[in-house]
C-alpha cells in the first residue's frame, strides 16, 4: 500500500521526499559521531568514556536498550568494550601505538556501538596518543670507527642514529658523548628534522702515543621523564684510508605493489669511495633498523640490491623508512635513507558483519521498523574500498547505508505472521575494483505475536559450593534462565519460591538478585551447625499474563580448618584450682618400668571433618626429653628408655596436638609423671608446693641477707670475746692454774689427801697440790722449801678456800701441825664446796658471758628464720 502512494505522488513530490530523508539521515549521523582521547599502554579495565551518557542514555534505560561495541574491523572488536551495568565504555585489552599505526603522527580507532529498542547505530572515534614508554636503541652494541692519524682537526665521522619507536617529541632525540680532549659531539639536523650525531675530531691524532679510544654515545628523547640509550664507540687510529664511501642520492625512493612475490628486487643503491685497494671496496648493510625491516626486505653487501624478504600488505603499512650504511674497507662509513611505498592491490573483499538482528520482530511492527544492522568493511583503499550493499530475496525489507559503513536492514511493509513466519534474504556487499570483489551474507528474520514461552533454566537443579566462614554477602551461585521471547516478554527476575520465609527455612541463609539471578549469602555458615540446604528459585518473564519457571539449588557447605583440637585428657586445671595452688593431676610410674611402659595417653577430639580433623601428636617439652616419647597417631606417652636412679622424681611432659589443615591448629598437653614404686612413696614429693618464680627469688634473696647478718654478729662475737679475755689477762696476771703448775716440785709418795675425794658427787673437777710426807732435806736443796701446813680433809671441804692458811697462833693453843716442815696446799681455779670461790672465778667470765647472751637473743631469730626457709613444716596432701 505505501509503495502505490509514493507512485500516485509523481516524480516531483518523490524527489522532495527522497531530499528530506536524505537531510535527516545526515544530520543523524553527524549527532550520532562520538570522538574520544586516550594515552596508550592503558591497562584492562580503565575507563574510556562514559558513552551511555554522551549518547543520551539513562542507567534505567540501560537493560533493555542492550548497548554493545560492534565494528567490522579485524581487531577492534577487542579493543573495547561496553559495561552491561553503567554504559561506560572500557578498554578491553592493552593498547600499543607502535603496533598499532607504527611512526604514524596520529593513530585512532572507530568503530560502532549498537542500541537496539529500537535498533541504532552511533560512530565512535578514540584517538591514541603517546606515551614516551620506549627508549631510545642502537642497533649495534658497540660502533668501530678508523681514524688515520693524519686526519686533520675538525674532520666530522657520522655516527649511526639511535631509533625511538615513539612519536612527537617523545621521538626527539638529542645526543651525548663522554669527555675526551680529542673529540667532541656535533649534530647535524637533516631535511626531515631529525639530528645526525658526527664525532669531531679536535686535536691531531698520533698512533704512536695511543692507538685506540673509547667513548660512549648516549641518546635522550624529549619524553617526560627523558629515556635514554647508549651505545659504545670503538675508535681505532690508522695510517691510510681518507675518503668515506659516498651515495650517489641523500635518499632513495621507490614505489612497489603490495603483495610482491619474496625475492622481488625493489631497488639498487649506489656508493663509491675515491681510494684505492680495499680502502675503496664498499659494502653494504642496514643501520639501525627495527625488526620488521629485516623481516620484510634484504640487501646485498656487494650490489646494494634490496629485495623483497616477506609479503608486503598495504593495509597494515603503506611506506616504509629506513637507513643504509656504505662501509669501505679502511672502516668509513656514509649513510643514505630508503623510502619504499606500498601500492594498494583490490585484495580483500568486503566484509559483512552481523551486528544485531531483532528477531522474533511482532508482526504488528510499522513499517520502517529496524530489524537488523550491519557492517561491510573493505580494507582497500580507493575505488578498491568503496562498498555498495543490496537485498537479494522476496520479502517487506529494504537496506537503508547509514554512518561508518554501517546499514540498517528495515521493513518495507506489513508483516504477517500468518502468512509467513520467518523471512530469508540475502546481503549482497560489492567493490569498485577491477575486477570487482564481493561476499554475501544470508539474514533469516522470524516473526512473532505473543508471549507463549516461558523462561527456562539451563539447569533443572543446581549444585552449589560454599566453604565455611564465608562473608555475608558471598557469591553462591548464580542461575540463569533464558526466555526465547523478546522485549518485555523475554525479560527474566528472578525469585525465591515461597515468598520471603523460603522453602524448609533456607530463605534466611541466602538472598537471589532480581536481575542477574546470582545467590548471595545472608551470614556466615557454619559446617558444623548445617552441612547442606535445599531451596527453589523462580524465573518470571515480564510479559501480561507472565509466565515462569523454578529450579532447584542445593547448597552444601564445605569445611574449614577453624576449630583447633581440644585436649580431654590430661584435663587442663581451672583457673580456680591454679590460683588456689591445688596440685595438677599427675601419672605414677615405677622406677623399674622398662623402655615402652605406657606412661599416659593423650585424648584429644577436633570439631571439623575429613583431613582437619586428622591429629597427630608430639613431643615438644620434657624434664628429661631422652625419657619419654609420644605416639605420631596414638598420643600414647611411653618411657624411650628404663628410668633410672639419676632421673628427677618429679617429670614435667609437654605435647603438641595438630590437624592437618591448610593451615594446622594445635593445642598443648601438660602430663606431670611422678618416678616412684608406689603412691605412698609420691605423696612426699607432691605435698611440696611448688613456688612461683618471683617466691623463690624472694626467699633466696632473704635467706642471702640472714646468712649475711649471722656471720657478721659471729665474727664480731669472736672478736669482742678475744679482746675480753685479752684484756682480763692483762689485768690479773697469770692464772692460779699457771702458778700451782709452776710452784715447786714434791714428791707424791705418800699424799694426805685421797685422790677420789669427790668423785661421782661434785659437778666441778679440782686440782689439788697435797703436802707430802716429811722427809730429809737435800743439802744442795736451796732455798729450803717454806712450811707448808697438813690440813685435814674435812678442814679442806669444809674451810674458806678464800682465806689465808691458818695461823701460827693456832699452834699455840694445842694444835700443832703435825709436820710443821710439810708443804703448803694449793687449790685450783674453783670448788664445788665454797660458795666463795665460785663467785671469785666467775668475775673473770662475766663479760664473756653478758656477751653469749647478747649473741643468742640477737642470732635466735636468724636461726630460727634460716630453720623456718631450710625445713617448713610438713603437712599432708590434699
Amino acid at each position: 500500500m505505501a509503495v502505490r502512494r509514493r507512485q500516485r505522488r509523481g516524480p516531483g513530490g518523490g524527489r522532495a521526499l527522497l531530499a528530506a530523508v536524505l537531510l535527516c539521515v545526515c544530520c543523524r549521523a553527524a549527532a550520532e559521531r562520538l570522538r574520544y582521547a586516550i594515552p596508550e599502554e592503558l591497562g584492562r579495565g580503565s575507563l574510556v568514556g562514559p558513552l551511555a551518557r554522551d549518547l543520551g542514555l539513562s542507567a534505567d534505560e540501560l537493560p533493555a536498550r542492550k548497548l554493545q561495541v560492534a565494528s567490522a574491523g579485524k581487531k577492534q572488536l577487542q579493543y573495547f568494550t561496553v559495561s552491561e551495568e553503567n554504559g561506560n565504555l572500557y578498554v578491553n585489552e592493552r593498547l600499543d601505538r607502535e603496533e598499532m599505526c607504527g611512526a604514524s603522527p596520529t593513530c585512532s580507532v572507530s568503530f560502532e556501538v549498537v542500541v537496539k529498542n529500537p535498533l541504532n547505530i552511533f560512530h565512535v572515534q578514540v584517538d591514541i596518543q603517546d606515551v614516551n614508554d620506549n627508549s631510545p636503541v642502537f642497533s649495534k652494541a658497540a660502533l668501530e670507527l678508523e681514524i688515520g692519524e693524519w686526519t686533520l682537526p675538525g674532520a666530522r665521522f657520522p655516527l649511526e642514529m639511535a631509533r625511538d619507536a615513539d612519536v612527537g617529541t617523545n621521538s626527539l632525540l638529542t645526543y651525548q658523548l663522554t669527555s675526551n680532549p680529542s673529540f667532541s659531539l656535533s649534530l647535524k639536523e637533516s631535511h626531515e628534522g631529525s639530528k645526525q650525531p658526527e664525532l669531531v675530531l679536535d686535536r691531531a691524532l698520533d698512533r704512536e702515543k695511543k692507538s685506540s679510544f673509547e667513548l660512549v654515545l648516549m641518546a635522550v628523547d624529549g619524553g617526560d621523564p627523558a629515556r635514554s640509550g647508549t651505545v659504545q664507540v670503538l675508535i681505532n687510529v690508522t695510517d691510510l684510508n681518507d675518503n668515506p664511501p659516498v651515495f650517489s642520492k641523500g635518499v632513495y625512493e621507490a614505489r612497489v605493489a603490495e603483495n610482491l612475490p619474496a625475492g622481488s628486487l625493489v631497488l639498487r643503491v649506489r656508493a663509491t669511495d675515491a681510494d684505492a685497494g680495499s680502502n675503496g671496496r664498499v659494502s653494504y648493510s642496514f643501520s639501525n633498523v627495527p625488526g620488521i625491516i629485516s623481516a620484510l626486505f634484504t640487501v646485498d653487501s656487494e650490489s646494494g640490491e634490496i629485495r623483497t624478504a616477506g609479503p608486503l600488505d598495504f593495509e597494515e603499512k603503506n611506506i616504509y623508512i629506513f637507513s643504509l650504511e656504505a662501509k669501505d674497507g679502511g672502516g668509513l662509513v656514509s649513510h643514505s635513507k630508503v623510502q619504499i611505498h606500498i601500492t594498494d592491490e583490490n585484495d580483500n573483499a568486503p566484509e559483512i558483519t552481523l551486528l544485531s538482528v531483532s528477531s522474533p520482530v511482532p508482526e504488528d511492527a510499522p513499517t520502517g521498523t529496524v530489524v537488523a544492522l550491519l557492517n561491510v568493511n573493505d580494507p582497500d583503499s580507493g575505488e578498491n574500498g568503496q562498498v555498495s550493499c543490496e537485498l537479494s530475496g522476496e520479502a517487506p525489507l529494504s537496506i537503508v547505508a547509514s554512518s561508518g559503513g554501517s546499514y540498517k536492514v528495515v521493513t518495507s511493509g506489513a508483516l504477517d505472521r500468518e502468512q509467513a513466519s520467518e523471512h530469508r534474504v540475502t546481503v549482497v556487499a560489492r567493490d569498485r575494483g577491477r575486477p570487482a570483489l564481493w561476499s554475501s551474507r544470508e539474514l533469516v528474520l522470524e516473526v512473532s505475536d505473543v508471549n507463549d514461552n516461558a523462561p527456562v533454566f539451563e539447569e533443572a537443579a543446581y549444585s552449589a559450593y560454599v566453604a565455611e566462614n564465608n562473608a555475608a554477602g558471598a557469591l553462591v551461585l548464580r542461575v540463569q534462565a533464558r526466555d526465547a521471547d523478546a522485549g518485555a516478554n523475554g525479560r527474566v527476575s528472578y525469585w525465591l519460591a515461597g515468598g520471603s520465609a523460603g522453602a524448609a527455612g533456607a530463605a534466611p541463609l541466602v538472598s537471589v538478585e532480581a536481575r542477574s539471578g546470582a545467590l548471595y549469602a545472608q551470614r556466615s555458615l557454619d559446617y558444623e551447625q548445617c552441612r547442606e540446604f535445599t531451596l527453589a528459585v523462580r524465573a518470571q518473564d515480564g510479559g501480561s499474563p507472565a509466565r515462569s519457571s523454578t529450579a532447584t539449588v542445593r547448597v552444601f557447605v564445605l569445611d574449614r580448618n577453624d576449630n583447633a583440637p581440644r585436649v580431654l585428657w590430661p584435663a587442663p586445671a581451672a583457673a580456680g584450682e591454679a590460683a588456689a595452688g591445688a596440685p595438677p593431676p599427675f601419672e605414677v610410674v615405677p622406677r623399674s618400668a622398662e623402655a615402652g611402659y605406657l606412661v599416659a595417653k593423650v585424648v584429644a577430639v577436633d570439631a571439623d571433618a575429613g583431613r582437619n580433623a586428622w591429629l597427630s601428636y608430639e613431643l615438644v617439652q620434657a624434664s628429661e626429653p631422652a625419657l619419654f616419647r609420644v605416639g605420631l597417631h596414638s598420643g600414647e606417652v611411653r618411657t624411650a628408655r628404663a628410668v633410672s636412679e639419676r632421673d628427677a622424681a618429679k617429670q614435667r611432659v609437654v605435647a603438641v596436638v595438630k590437624d592437618h589443615g591448610q593451615p594446622a591448629l594445635s593445642a598443648t598437653a601438660t602430663l606431670h609423671v611422678v618416678l616412684a614404686e608406689s603412691l605412698q612413696e609420691a605423696l612426699p614429693e607432691l605435698s611440696e608446693r611448688a613456688a612461683g618464680a618471683e617466691e623463690a627469688a624472694a626467699a633466696a634473696e632473704l635467706q642471702f641477707y640472714l646468712v649475711l647478718a649471722l656471720a657478721l654478729l659471729s665474727a664480731l662475737l669472736v672478736l669482742s670475746v678475744a679482746l675480753a679475755v685479752l684484756a682480763r689477762l692483762r689485768r690479773a696476771g697469770p692464772p692460779a692454774v699457771l702458778r700451782c703448775l709452776g710452784a715447786q716440785r714434791f714428791s707424791v709418795a705418800g699424799a694426805a689427801f685421797p685422790a677420789d675425794f669427790c668423785e661421782g658427787t661434785l659437778p666441778y673437777s679440782y686440782n689439788l697440790c697435797v703436802a707430802a710426807p716429811a722427809r730429809a732435806v737435800p743439802e744442795a736443796a736451796w732455798p729450803p722449801p717454806p712450811p707448808v701446813p697438813v690440813l685435814s680433809a674435812e678442814e679442806l671441804l669444809g674451810g674458806d678456800s678464800c682465806e689465808k692458811p691458818i695461823s701460827s697462833s693456832n699452834a699455840a693453843e694445842g694444835e700443832v701441825p703435825a709436820n710443821p716442815d710439810a708443804p703448803q696446799v694449793c687449790k685450783s681455779v674453783s670448788s664445788c664446796c665454797s660458795p666463795c670461790a665460785f663467785l671469785n672465778r666467775l668475775s673473770l667470765f662475766s663479760p664473756i658471758a653478758t656477751l653469749v647472751v647478747i649473741w643468742t637473743v640477737a642470732v635466735g631469730p636468724f636461726y630460727f628464720a634460716i630453720y623456718s626457709e631450710r625445713e617448713p613444716a610438713s603437712g599432708s596432701v590434699d
